[in-house]
Order: C-alpha cells, then sequence, then structure tokens
C-alpha cells in the first residue's frame, strides 16, 4: 500500500489524482494521511476519492506511526508549515523536525521505501527555502534500513507570482516589480509534477530506490524578466522588472509592501540561488517520464496567462 502524506496540498493532491486519473493503483490500494478529524471537509475531499483515509500530526508521532501501519511506501510531500524555518532555525527546529517524525514513523510502522519531494535547487543551496530540504536528505542519507528516494521538484508554474515579487495577479497595480536577482528557470507545471511523481512512487521500487531525481521541465527556460513581459502583454500594460540587491529588496517589501519580517527575510535569500542560476536544470528525467506517457510539459506563459486572464 502508498500511503500520502501531504496529499490535500498542491504536490500531494496533484500526484493522488494522477495516480488514480492514469490507474497506475487502484484507490483502495493508496492511505491519505490528514491532521483534520473524520467528517471535515478535507477528510471528506479525499475519501470521495476512494482512497483510505487517516488521522496523522506532524506534532504527534504515534499518530502517523498508526497510520502509517500496513503501507509499504510513502510519498512524504515537505511540512508546509514555513514559519519554522524563519529567523534561521537552528538544526532540528525548522520543517525538518516535522520530517524526522513521518521518517521516523515510517520506519516504526514498516515501510519500506520513503520518496520524499525536495526542491530543483543545489544541494548545498544559497536559498534559505532549502535548509530544511537539505538537512532531511541528509537524515535520510544516513539511513540503512529503509529505502530512499529524493525528489527534488521543479520549481511551479503555478508558483510564478511568488518569485515574481509577491506578486498578486488579481488585482496587483504595480509597474514597477522589485526583486533580488534573476536568471533563467527550469518551470513546472503542479500536474505534470503530479504525473511524473505518480510514475515514480507507483514504479517497482528497486528502479528509484537510492536515486535523487530532479523533475524540471528542461525543454524551456524563462527569466522572471520575460515573465514581466508576459503580465505586461496579457494586462495590457507594462510591468517591469527591477532587479536590486537583496538588502533593498527586505527593506522595500518590509518596510513599503509590509509584509512580515521574517518571511521577507527568510525568502530573499531564494534571490541568490537564482542569480547563481541554481534552478537552471539540465537532467531531462522529468521529460522521459512525461514522454514515457505521451505527454508533453505545460509552458510556464500558458499558466501566466491563464492566472491572469481567469480574474
Amino acid at each position: 500500500m502508498l500511503a500520502i502524506i501531504g496529499a490535500s496540498g498542491k504536490i500531494g493532491g496533484a500526484t493522488l489524482s494522477a495516480i488514480l486519473a492514469e490507474k497506475l493503483l487502484p484507490a483502495d490500494g493508496i492511505l491519505c494521511t490528514t491532521s483534520a478529524q473524520s467528517g471535515d471537509s478535507k477528510w471528506r475531499t479525499l475519501s470521495e476519492k476512494g482512497v483510505q483515509v487517516r488521522h496523522a500530526s506532524f506534532d504527534n508521532q504515534s499518530s502517523m506511526e498508526e497510520a502509517l501501519t500496513g503501507c509499504d511506501k510513502l510519498f512524504l510531500v515537505s511540512s508546509p508549515r514555513i514559519q519554522m524555518d524563519f529567523y534561521d532555525a537552528p538544526p532540528g527546529k525548522g520543517r525538518e523536525k516535522d520530517h524526522y517524525v513521518a521518517i521516523e514513523a515510517a520506519r516504526k510502522a514498516g515501510v519500506k521505501h520513503i520518496y520524499y519531494t525536495s526542491l530543483a535547487f543545489r544541494n548545498p543551496s544559497k536559498s534559505n527555502v532549502m535548509t530544511a530540504h537539505e538537512r532531511t536528505e541528509e537524515y535520510l542519507s544516513k539511513l540503512t534500513d529503509i529505502k530512499i528516494t529524493i525528489i527534488r521538484e521543479g520549481l511551479y508554474n503555478e508558483s510564478w507570482p511568488l518569485y515574481f515579487g509577491h506578486y498578486d495577479p488579481k488585482g496587483d497595480d504595480r509597474s514597477v516589480v522589485l526583486v533580488a536577482g534573476d536568471s533563467p528557470i527550469s518551470w513546472t507545471s503542479i500536474p505534470d509534477l503530479g504525473l511524473a511523481n505518480a510514475i515514480v512512487v507507483t514504479a517497482n521500487s528497486e528502479e528509484y530506490a537510492g536515486k535523487t531525481l530532479y523533475l524540471s521541465n528542461t525543454r524551456s527556460s524563462t527569466t522572471l524578466k520575460e515573465i514581466a513581459d508576459i503580465v505586461s502583454r496579457v494586462k495590457g500594460n507594462k510591468v517591469e522588472l527591477q532587479v536590486v540587491d537583496r538588502t533593498e529588496h527586505e527593506e522595500h517589501y518590509i518596510q513599503e509592501r509590509n509584509m512580515d519580517e521574517g518571511n521577507v527575510r527568510w525568502w530573499a535569500k531564494t534571490y541568490d540561488a537564482i542569480r547563481d542560476e541554481e534552478c537552471l536544470i539540465k537532467e531531462d528525467a522529468f521529460e522521459q517520464l512525461l514522454n514515457s506517457i505521451g505527454r508533453t510539459p505545460k509552458p510556464i506563459d500558458e499558466t501566466v496567462k491563464e492566472m491572469i486572464s481567469s480574474v
């Protein structure tokens, strides 16, 4: 049985949907955990798909262990609680703390293979967003009693507003958007990532055991400047990208845009990584997976147009 932690989220949900749509596993061969309680909307949404649903929380390892009992594989989507990473969280106190709980619960429950969703940055990375992933990957690398596969998910097409200066497609009226770095990025759509993940986690365990996969659309790469051009065309008015140093970027978003300081300073180092082209991926594992079932990746420009035009 395959367990999915994070099936109510974007990547976990896309992976679950792809497994069911492509009939890669029967619904009753999938277990989805949720921190919600029976009867809550998240629980009902999962249950209506025909999968098994069990309660589990990162804050309660025993609940996680109980939920994972009887599962052979675990698709572990990284914790969404990014605030744990703010202000340079020391080792074991960032989001990796949640991951350790799930990993140890899986080992005690008898899970044989963990597939962990990291991000498509270098390891080590100049970004802060990768810190919890780096710590989790290192933790997993030391385990000898369980198979491990690291999936470094490409930067989501759908997350372009975050990288594009915390842009709001629904009503942002800025004519100039400040960022702290730019370079070509291998953007990858969430549904496409879900499909690639689905193929990996449902394959024979030996096929990907011990591997680190970069799942990114390498057919094209797009800079934030080029995204500004797309936004300008779709909106019918000029939106300019301005690249500044990280200090100016942080001060702008904290003082002038009134964003949370912890969030801004944590996120801003992402641009150090982008400047260094960490997110320009060369490996073609993603395309090979999609090609195996006759699919082609969705380009970033289509996603930008859809997100702006839908408002």
